[in-house]
């Protein structure tokens, strides 16, 4: 296959696996474009001419039975920091140290297994040196405003501790963004420089007004979340580049660097076929909602988390159904039951006001980590406030109520708050919980007659 039929494949792969998902986009795009490279050259220009980049002459390791240089990620051997036996040329997955794919004790090329040479080749970098007081202010503004969580601050810091490097743009290869100047004919541009300029150009494809995102920083707040191994890229690299541009870019505004999630105790990796993926998860004939909510009250948002097949399952069970599930479908039943589906006039007591009380402090606690980007946290508050209200249910058993004596029915009366407070109060909350059991929740809505909560 050709590197664009394999962009071809694996475009339409990923698109299908968001959309079972219940994941949208206004426009889900590519760098296989026409804007692509006129947007990631014209900020190349506009670097270059500024000043901000430099030539090296640099070693790189090149495969006589491939005969090609090889990119990064098709050299593996020994990390020179931490010894990890499987690093990659680019990056140690165990350490997340970058590498110079030369520094790699004993490297195999990953197509062949054969040991490469060293050769030599000019380059272009980028020269953060020069650039480095201005993303140290950026980075210090942003730990003082908190819009970097901590993972993404200690990662760019330990950056900036040791001083920026120049950082290599370009490459030997044949697929990428060609390099426009003409000493470097034959060339493309590095993935990290190249790939964070997408998010401009696959605007661009979406609309021609893509400068009104992409160069008003006044009026746009931009949001981004990732990996930890991929926050230097984002927190030093992507805004060092649009600062060297000095074309008025939109620069980060908010960055969060999430931890790993691991797979049964060990690291997740595709090319060792070590976890589930999307494509197989989707096959599993277990609906959409079941993943999303374990792996979101799972989210490894301040350390590392571990996905189990045990662990999917006790969510499921334990959460889900006999959680929230059971409270939707014990408030709706008894509703229909007892009310014939119509909600009565509302006669509160001080233990309903109670409850009421209760039910908005978690709502502003839900609120509060949402807003804060804990998306773990504020999904938990969602199965808080249903455990709160099956316990509501239990102390008060209205079923047993409403087959009493008149003053026991009449004692009903008092209960209808929960009628208004279980479905319609589980339908303030279907919105809030929509963006973590979006299926769930329109059904939820569907049986209370609320429409559509998206």
């Amino acid at each position: 296959m050709t590197p664009q039929q394999i962009c071809d494949k694996y475009h339409v792969l990923h698109r299908d696996i968001y959309e079972w998902f219940n994941i949208s986009f206004d426009f889900f795009g590519r760098t296989t474009t026409k804007q692509q490279t006129e947007i990631a050259q014209d900020i190349f220009w506009k670097v270059h001419n500024n000043g901000y980049t430099v030539a090296q002459t640099v070693e790189q390791l090149f495969c006589g039975q491939c005969q090609k240089f090889l990119a990064d990620r098709f050299v593996e051997g020994g990390c020179p920091f931490c010894d990890y036996e499987d690093a990659r040329g680019d990056q140690c997955d165990k350490c997340s140290q970058l590498i110079n794919p030369i520094e790699l004790k004993n490297p195999k090329c990953k197509v062949c297994s054969s040991s490469p040479e060293i050769r030599t080749s000019r380059h272009l970098f980028l020269d953060l040196p020069k650039l480095e007081e201005r993303i140290k202010k950026f980075t210090d503004e942003k730990e003082a405003s908190k819009t970097y969580n901590n993972t993404a601050i200690s990662i760019t810091n330990s950056w900036l501790k040791t001083g920026l490097k120049p950082r290599c743009i370009t490459r030997d290869l044949k697929w990428g963004t060609p390099v426009p100047h003409k000493d470097y004919e034959g060339k493309v541009f590095y993935v990290w420089f190249d790939a964070p300029i997408g998010y401009i150009s696959i605007t661009a494809n979406y609309m021609k007004e893509w400068e009104r995102w992409w160069k008003n920083p006044e009026q746009v707040t931009l949001y981004q979340f990732m990996a930890k191994d991929n926050v230097p890229f984002h927190s030093v690299v992507f805004p060092a580049s649009l600062m060297a541009a000095d074309d008025n870019y939109t620069m980060v505004h908010t960055l969060d660097g999430i931890d790993w999630l691991q797979y049964e105790g060990t690291k997740f990796s595709k090319s060792r076929g070590t976890g589930v993926f999307g494509d197989q998860v989707m096959e599993t004939n277990i609906p959409c909602d079941i993943f999303r909510c374990y792996l979101l009250l799972n989210r490894p948002e301040t350390s590392d988390t571990n996905f189990t097949w045990d662990g999917l399952a006790q969510t499921n069970n334990n959460i889900l159904l006999n959680n929230l599930g059971n409270f939707v479908l014990r408030a709706l039943t008894f509703c229909k039951n007892s009310f014939n589906s119509e909600v009565p006039e509302i006669c509160l007591n001080s233990d309903d006001e109670h409850f009421i009380a209760l039910i908005n402090e978690h709502l502003v606690a839900y609120f509060k980590h949402f807003n804060s980007r804990m998306m773990s946290r504020s999904f938990e508050v969602v199965f808080a406030i249903s455990k709160i209200g099956n316990q509501y249910l239990q102390y008060n058993a209205p079923w047993v109520l409403a087959k009493g004596t008149d003053t026991e029915k009449q004692e009903l009366a008092l209960l209808s708050d929960l009628q208004q407070t279980s479905p319609l109060f589980y339908l303030s909350l279907s919105p809030h919980s929509c963006p973590q059991s979006p299926t769930s929740s329109r059904n939820s809505s569907t049986c209370l007659t609320a429409g559509n909560t998206t």
